[in-house]
């Protein structure tokens, strides 16, 4: 593929099939609460969230449920009116089950979320701001769903000169971002506006990529007059949206091993992260809500669609229509979202899309034959890691002798098992080696 010169980008990457036709000209469209609402107090890194209602309460849309636990928490808010069925362990996308609540939903209730304590970007201060993120429970939601209010106080003594608002949205078949940049600009002009005032940064920069031009046009017309925002278009290159790669495609700019992006004055934000915080904060509301991609081969509806938090895997393939032969489900894009462990797993603040593949789609595992060392993984590693050295050392279970080189930098994008003809799951061996060495440290 030829890469337009005037447009930035990273060296390296890979250019997979993006499907984005399917939903990208699809309005985002309002979904309908399921019977039985499955809410983890747990989804974001972090602690769990503390419940604060008992079973049998009758509660409101948008009241809180779980207050966080600590500064590295994120509380929980009722995604629809009903009553507490149980509150107890539910399935989550580890596989492991999780402190959560059954909500059911009143069927004739008008679902009105209620009021907060709006916060003014006018008059509220950093520490105001950066609490009312807190409160209101945003997380990222490209996915990493770390607690965004965590996310805004840097490091002492790092400062930071450009914050990035990431519209990149490089994952195949994912187009929340895009529509979510064409529908709710002002959303994100306001959200820009409480992120620069609560971090002190001088300008933003939104990424937007190539493939979605008329999301940068209409961003660049909503930037309000003398506003420090501009809007940089890149090529489109997988993987681009992940933090470091844009900052080093966007600014030249190379965050140190082991460091954060503070550690080069930047704080990168998602797009419809952004947007949440200029959508709910005017309010004083708590998300109970976000907008996602449902879409795949094995789907007969697909679109863009604001959902319920909560909201069952099963109930909204069975809502929209999947076919009969059904193979894999993922949450998220298909090149570092997870396959389901079960259909009862329920969308959550960090779920960006819902991906069903046909059993021929799925396909069986591909036979997995020994390494011939053509060096495909190491010309598409993004950050210049030697995949396929690393993979001997995970296939003999040397998982101590991986850290030598370099494992901790690998963020298992993928492009490595994506490229390699002899299909080794490389991306896989490296989560688990980590997980490995992470339960080691722990012991």
């Amino acid at each position: 593929m030829q890469l337009n010169p005037k447009y930035k980008t990273f060296p390296h990457g890979i250019h997979p099939p993006e499907h984005k036709e399917q939903t990208c000209h699809l309005p985002i469209q309002r979904f309908p609460f399921a019977p039985l609402l499955v809410i983890p107090l747990l989804q974001h890194i972090g602690k769990a969230a503390i419940p604060v209602v008992r079973e049998g309460q009758e509660v409101v849309r948008g009241e809180l449920l779980a207050h966080a636990d600590g500064f590295m928490s994120a509380p929980v808010h009722a995604p629809a009116s009903g009553v507490v069925k149980h509150i107890i362990l539910v399935p989550s996308i580890s596989g492991h089950m999780v402190p959560g609540i059954y909500l059911e939903p009143w069927p004739g209730s008008t679902q009105e979320v209620i009021e907060g304590q709006p916060c003014n970007v006018e008059t509220a201060t950093s520490e105001e701001i950066i609490s009312a993120i807190q409160n209101a429970g945003i997380v990222g939601l490209g996915g990493a769903a770390f607690p965004t209010h965590a996310k805004l106080v840097p490091p002492k003594g790092h400062h930071l000169d450009t914050l990035i608002i990431n519209g990149v949205e490089c994952e195949p078949y994912l187009t929340t971002d895009h529509r979510v940049m064409l529908e709710q600009s002002s959303d994100i002009m306001l959200g820009i506006r409480y992120l620069l005032k609560a971090t002190n940064a001088p300008r933003a920069i939104i990424a937007v990529e190539a493939n979605k031009l008329d999301a940068a046009e209409k961003l660049n017309s909503a930037i309000p007059n003398d506003a420090p925002i501009t809007v940089e278009v890149l090529a489109v290159k997988y993987p681009q949206g992940a933090e470091k790669i844009l900052i080093k495609a966007l600014l030249g700019r190379e965050v140190p091993s082991g460091e954060h992006s503070s550690a080069v004055h930047v704080l990168g934000i998602n797009v419809a992260t952004c947007a949440e915080i200029g959508r709910l904060l005017p309010h004083g509301r708590g998300i109970q809500e976000r907008v996602i991609t449902i879409a795949g081969p094995a789907m007969k509806q697909r679109g863009n669609f604001r959902i319920p938090i909560g909201t069952p895997v099963r109930f909204a393939l069975e809502h929209l229509g999947v076919s009969d032969n059904l193979g894999q489900v993922f949450l998220g894009g298909p090149m570092m979202g997870n396959a389901l462990p079960s259909l009862d797993v329920p969308i959550t603040k960090g779920t960006s899309g819902l991906i069903a593949y046909t059993e021929e789609e799925s396909g069986a595992a591909a036979p997995i034959y020994p390494c011939i060392h053509c060096g495909a993984c190491v010309d598409a590693c993004p950050v210049y890691l030697n995949p396929s050295q690393l993979g001997l050392l995970a296939k003999r279970n040397e998982y101590a002798a991986m850290t030598e080189h370099h494992l901790i930098e690998c963020f298992e994008c993928g492009a490595c098992s994506y490229v390699c003809p002899s299909h080794i799951p490389l991306a896989q061996q490296f989560r688990s080696a980590k997980a490995y060495l992470k339960k080691n440290r722990a012991a």
